[in-house]
């Protein structure tokens, strides 16, 4: 079976190499010079356990474990640091945030409550002020996205996949049970085609006649200068109440806050004015920050490709041989290990048995009534 995906982010390299060690003809095609050159190589990097769907709290628990054991899989490490993940909640959030740390502790993630006090005495660069507290996901932490896209890459090229590079696709035809895929280098037949276009899926998928609610949106991730009288590394800190996040990179911290009346766009470019909105809300946490110099040159913007239920489209396409591995909404990275099995399983045996993707078809935009993950930064 020859299957061609596009798209060489983490996602992408993935999937190439879960389908490679089933044997299958893998060909993966990249529009950049290099893979990793979009929204994987601008994220930040972050790794969790804690959310309020099942299906995402198993994804992320199946994918730390492959990249804890990354290096033995590819020859080459995923950088899995466990420094946490953080989360402040204020009153409004208790009783749904106990709620579902009961559901991630059935399920085996080591998880640690800790009262406003506690949290204060732990953290004590953090204003409290207006929590009840704060939980902490010793699992959680953060990786490397390119090691690890470079890595399953590696490994899949040593299966026998094939990569191109600069080779952006123009068309998709389906003709005679097989799908002809013309770029801008050389055309490809293939059985079965997985959209991993990240951003652009919703452009790829258009080209099929499909229309998939993917969409783009700009995240900014501001950096200070090195601030050497700080307690490195933290865990990634979010604050509930607001949406600001923050963490440490090296003697650096990142920070960031979504901007949700901003409209979707390709727009990579840093949004100062936006800077000056985030600080009003982290500033009150965080006063740490009002010593911290903003490192301007350092800072970037990438995208999310953000549905609107937030759940990542996984699977085939109705009556199609065309599968979607898309609209992650910030959880690509930590989620792609799984998603590589579970695009594995599908292509191979028509279905998928180590999740239960139900949720995250295609399928379900169809219903009456829609579920949401609420954990969303």
């Amino acid at each position: 079976m020859n299957v061609v995906i596009i798209g060489a982010g983490i996602i992408g390299a993935s999937i190439a190499y879960h389908l490679s060690k089933l044997g299958l003809n893998v060909t993966l095609l990249e529009r950049n010079p290099n893979p990793a050159m979009g929204s994987t190589a601008k994220s930040a990097a972050g790794i969790r356990h804690q959310f309020s769907h099942i299906q995402n709290i198993k994804m992320s628990q199946y994918s730390a474990k492959e990249y804890a054991n990354f290096e033995q899989l590819t020859g080459r490490s995923a950088n899995y640091r466990k420094h946490g993940y953080l989360f402040l909640i204020d009153k409004n959030l208790e009783k749904d945030w106990q709620k579902q740390m009961k559901l991630q502790r059935s399920l085996g993630v080591e998880l640690e409550y800790l009262s406003a006090n506690e949290t204060k005495k732990r953290f004590a660069y953090i204003n409290t002020e207006g929590l009840v507290g704060s939980s902490l996901g010793h699992d959680d932490g953060i990786v490397e996205p390119n090691a690890i896209t470079f890595g399953y890459i590696k490994a899949a090229k040593a299966l026998g996949a094939r990569l191109f590079l600069d080779t952006e696709v123009l068309s998709l035809n389906y003709k005679n049970n097989q799908w002809q895929i013309k770029s801008k280098k050389q055309d490809f037949i293939a059985d079965a085609i997985i959209n991993a276009a990240g951003p652009n899926a919703a452009n790829i998928a258009k080209m099929a006649n499909l229309n998939i609610p993917v969409l783009p949106y700009r995240r900014n991730i501001y950096i200070t200068g090195p601030i050497k009288d700080f307690k490195h590394p933290s865990p990634l800190i979010i604050d509930m109440t607001t949406g600001v996040y923050l963490r440490s990179e090296g003697e650096r911290i990142i920070f960031g806050l979504s901007n949700h009346d901003e409209i979707a766009a390709f727009n990579e470019t840093v949004d100062w004015d936006w800077l000056e909105h985030n600080l009003s809300l982290a500033l009150p946490r965080f006063p740490f920050l009002n010593h911290a110099g903003l490192d301007y040159k350092s800072c970037w913007a990438g995208l999310y490709a953000i549905t609107p239920d937030h759940f990542p489209i996984l699977g085939k396409m109705p009556n199609s041989s065309f599968y979607n591995a898309v609209g992650f909404s910030g959880h690509g990275v930590q989620h792609a290990a799984a998603v590589g099995k579970i695009l594995a399983e599908e292509v191979t045996k028509n279905t998928v048995t180590s999740f239960d993707i139900n949720d995250f078809r295609f399928e379900r935009f169809s219903r009456k009534k829609q579920i949401y993950e609420h954990n969303i930064v």
